[in-house]
């Protein structure tokens, strides 16, 4: 982060907290059936920002939290296949464990729809995520499934003589 203003830093900080906070909701909406306003209603008053545990959680970016869970919900249909087309033969998403498919998930919502935050760091910050739930491997076919993901939909991006 040199460089960066102490203002971005702090909102970098809390969108890494709006990351992880809307895997960790993607994730539960998965595996329980939780509604969209429910996970909502929870995270907001109970996880972002809050201790649950005895863990501090980093105060999160509410709106940029609700934006990513919204989207991945709204365009599943849409982002599944995209992300299965670049998995590996014979690894359907359906196969991947819930966690890793809500990493997935929300970086591929984040590459395709928020052209606000540079490809590289929605790759990045997703990959990171993914360290706090798996292992090295997992989060080597995070960086690489997201990669493609934004070569081909950012593929501009790349293009620019730093690719």
């Amino acid at each position: 982060m040199a460089g960066m203003e102490q203002g971005e830093a702090r909102k970098a900080n809390r969108r890494g907290a709006a990351r992880l906070a809307a895997v960790q909701a993607l994730y539960q909406m998965d595996l329980a059936g939780t509604g969209l306003n429910d996970i909502f209603a929870e995270f907001e008053s109970h996880w972002l920002g809050s201790e649950v545990e005895g863990e501090q959680y980093r105060p999160a970016e509410a709106a940029f939290f609700r934006d990513v869970v919204s989207g991945v919900v709204r365009d599943q249909a849409r982002l599944d296949p995209r992300i299965d087309a670049v998995l590996a033969a014979g690894w359907p998403l359906k196969r991947i464990d819930a966690i890793v498919r809500a990493v997935l998930r929300a970086g591929a919502y984040e590459l395709e729809s928020r052209k606000d935050v540079p490809a590289r760091v929605v790759v990045s910050e997703y990959v990171d995520v993914a360290h706090a739930f798996v292992d090295r491997d997992e989060t080597g076919m995070v960086n690489a499934v997201l990669d493609q993901i934004a070569r081909a939909h950012r593929a501009d991006e790349f293009q620019r003589g730093n690719g």
